[in-house]
């Protein structure tokens, strides 16, 4: 069977054709306008709609474009506020620490006062042993600084401990809550000794152990203990802490407390090393 051969206009025809109607529709405007008023109004019932709709979508483009802009405008603004606040922040952090910094060393200085029969020399903690408390700990200074062990070591308001170590440049301190430490001590208001012992378990609570106080003793609650002139390790008028929760030992000659150091224990940074070493007699 033979194809149906397709019916087609060349387009040269068609072109002639639309500029005859086109050049036709201009001559007819010229001459009588009135005569298009009904193809004007059929376009324009047509158009105006269509006008219309395009009009609201590009006035919603506009509309999101400027939200847009609106939009990384606040962005922008929201990103500066934040470097500013951060600014703030670590001028705060800044300011704080250099406070406390400052509150410390005025700290030491005033401690330095109380003792000042003693020579010292300032160290910083460099390190210390794991945990909550600090019951040993490195400091930055050593033989090159002329530490030597045994020498005592202050901060706050009174005693920490003593060196147990010494190196080139620094040194090892050990402290009077350690579980292996004991410290003799007096009663400041009436001389009577005791012994003062470290003890880990009872920091949670503030607390190390006072023992060997005469039975006899009139000792109260809240009295002052300092470093005795019988010890053999710490000089002598070196404040410990006060004194709580009195009791009779069993034995009816000695009794037995709880003594709250000066010291905070949880937190040292820097301290006082006493470079005078107790003087006992013996070589």
């Amino acid at each position: 069977m033979k194809k149906r051969s397709r019916f087609s206009i060349p387009a040269k025809y068609i072109l002639i054709f639309l500029t005859v109607v086109c050049t036709g529709l201009i001559i007819l405007t010229l001459v009588n306008h009135k005569a298009l008023l009904p193809v004007q109004n059929a376009v324009s019932t047509v158009l105006t709609p269509v006008q219309k709709g395009l009009n609201q979508v590009g006035m919603w483009f506009s509309d999101k474009a400027e939200a847009l802009k609106e939009i990384s405008k606040l962005q922008e603004e929201n990103e500066k506020l934040r470097e500013e606040i951060d600014s703030l922040k670590n001028s705060s952090t800044l300011t704080s620490q250099m406070k406390n910094e400052l509150d410390r060393l005025r700290e030491l200085y005033e401690l330095d006062n109380i003792y000042d029969d003693y020579p010292k020399v300032a160290a910083r903690v460099i390190s210390a042993n794991s945990g909550n408390w600090f019951s040993e700990f490195i400091i930055d200074k050593g033989k090159d600084d002329g530490i030597e062990v045994d020498m005592n070591v202050i901060a706050g308001s009174g005693l920490v401990g003593r060196i147990t170590y010494v190196g080139d440049n620094y040194s090892k301190v050990t402290t009077i809550i350690n579980d292996d430490h004991n410290v003799s001590a007096k009663f400041a208001e009436t001389s009577d000794n005791c012994i003062v012992s470290g003890d880990l378990t009872l920091m949670e609570q503030n607390l190390i152990r006072v023992s060997n106080i005469n039975i006899d003793a009139q000792v109260a609650e809240g009295d002052k203990l300092v470093t005795s002139y019988i010890s053999d390790k710490y000089v002598p008028g070196i404040l410990i802490g006060y004194v709580s929760d009195i009791t009779d030992d069993s034995n009816n000659l000695t009794k037995s407390g709880y003594v709250t150091p000066v010291v905070d224990f949880t937190s040292i940074e820097e301290v006082l090393v006493i470079t005078q070493l107790k003087v006992t007699g013996q070589e």
